[in-house]
């Protein structure tokens, strides 16, 4: 397995070049299928779901709904097996499990030689992010997080046809969720049914000498204070208490979320300090480390 080098000097202090190296990796890089596109992690993602295939909770009313299909490599053609799949939804009365210890509508499973995956859900409804603005519902959506070795951990949503809000929603709106907009069908016992393949793309790990430079506390130019986690070969960003993206990195000193914002740039500083920038869609923030990990 091939290991990008992301610091190419562990001495180094000052940043008149690039030390995190460069990736350039697009779609004419794979073949076969390109790879299925990310998505936004979302506020509500909890790490540690049941192992289970089944996430409808006994007092559901919600309508049922299969969900299935393959995972593959990068190459769009050979089923992954050991793949870690974890999906999260709100419920039919538009709400998500946060805290309780049942990890309502949460769960994950593995899959087998064959790749394949099955979950027995209900149709998800769209939701208003935010009570006080109508301009704030999103799509019926189920959140899903794909784990496997030597591929690029996928964080990523499935949509549904004819939502109203699709083409409101920034995420599902975006020219990399065509691919992602499904229709429910009925199968043979007159079930909602619903197909998602996977197509992973090739992962690039890092050293872990570089997530210790990189991870922990951040005080931001903007008052709030954000920290960074290495989950896998993801780096999440924590703000508030709540996980609220998955940034994967693309090179040139840079990570990226879901539908490209946040990025987030990191700089070396002397004396092992961190400075960093995120940029969302909106502003560009800066900061600098005062809590580090120990090892």
């Amino acid at each position: 397995m091939k290991r990008r080098m992301f610091i190419k000097n562990s001495s180094l202090t000052a940043l008149s070049v690039s030390v995190f190296g460069s990736i350039h990796w697009n779609g004419r890089s794979f073949v076969g299928d390109t790879p299925t596109t990310t998505d936004i992690l979302g506020p509500f993602y909890r790490p540690g779901a049941p192992m289970r295939s089944d996430i409808i909770p006994p007092a559901s009313k919600g309508s049922p709904m299969n969900l299935s299909g393959t995972i593959f490599k990068e190459d769009g053609k050979t089923p992954l097996n050991n793949v870690l799949i974890e999906i999260w939804q709100c419920d039919e009365n538009e709400h998500y499990d946060n805290t309780s210890d049942s990890y309502l509508f949460r769960g994950a499973i593995k899959t087998g030689k064959n790749g394949k995956y099955a979950f027995k859900t209900i149709v998800p409804v769209p939701y208003k992010a935010d009570p006080n603005d109508e301009a704030s519902w999103r799509p019926a959506h189920v959140h899903m997080r794909v784990s496997v070795a030597e591929q690029q951990d996928l964080v990523t949503q499935i949509y549904f046809k004819g939502d109203k809000y699709n083409d409101t929603d920034t995420s599902a709106s975006s020219p990399q969720a065509v691919n992602r907009i499904l229709n429910i069908v009925k199968n043979e016992s007159g079930e909602n049914t619903v197909t998602f393949d996977v197509v992973m793309s090739k992962e690039f790990p890092l050293d872990k000498e570089v997530y210790h430079k990189i991870t922990g506390l951040y005080q931001m130019d903007s008052g709030n204070t954000i920290e960074f986690i290495k989950n896998d070969d993801l780096l999440f960003l924590k703000r508030n208490g709540q996980l609220v993206a998955s940034l994967k990195y693309i090179g040139n000193n840079t990570f990226e979320a879901g539908i490209g914002f946040p990025k987030v740039t990191f700089e070396l500083l002397g004396k092992g300090g961190t400075k960093v920038v995120v940029a969302t869609q909106n502003k560009t923030y800066t900061g600098e480390k005062f809590l580090k990990y120990s090892d």
